[in-house]
């Protein structure tokens, strides 16, 4: 998810979301996402993602840099490894991947 969560958008966000078949992960991409700065203080705009939706991993900067990006996405691939949605991602054909 990138750009801040506005009121308009939450419905929509909240469906796209559970629609998603499991297992689902949700990265915040750049600040707007993580917190909603700068526009965290308006009437119509969510403090970050995380306010309507779970997020599993946070990539901070506007814009954030490619490295930060790349590090994220490893992060997250670290945290399926070692947690319980892993297995249905190694799993396939019932055989190792």
């Amino acid at each position: 998810m990138t750009g801040p969560i506005t009121l308009q958008v939450r419905k929509r966000l909240l469906r796209v979301y559970e629609q998603m078949p499991e297992p689902k992960y949700v990265i915040a991409v750049g600040t707007c996402a993580c917190s909603g700065a700068p526009f965290k203080d308006c009437y119509n705009v969510y403090s970050g993602v995380d306010a309507v939706i779970p997020v599993d991993v946070y990539i901070p900067g506007c814009p954030p840099k490619p490295e930060a990006i790349i590090d994220g996405i490893a992060k997250l691939l670290e945290k399926i490894r070692g947690g319980e949605k892993s297995n249905v991602l190694r799993k396939r054909n019932n055989r190792e991947v």
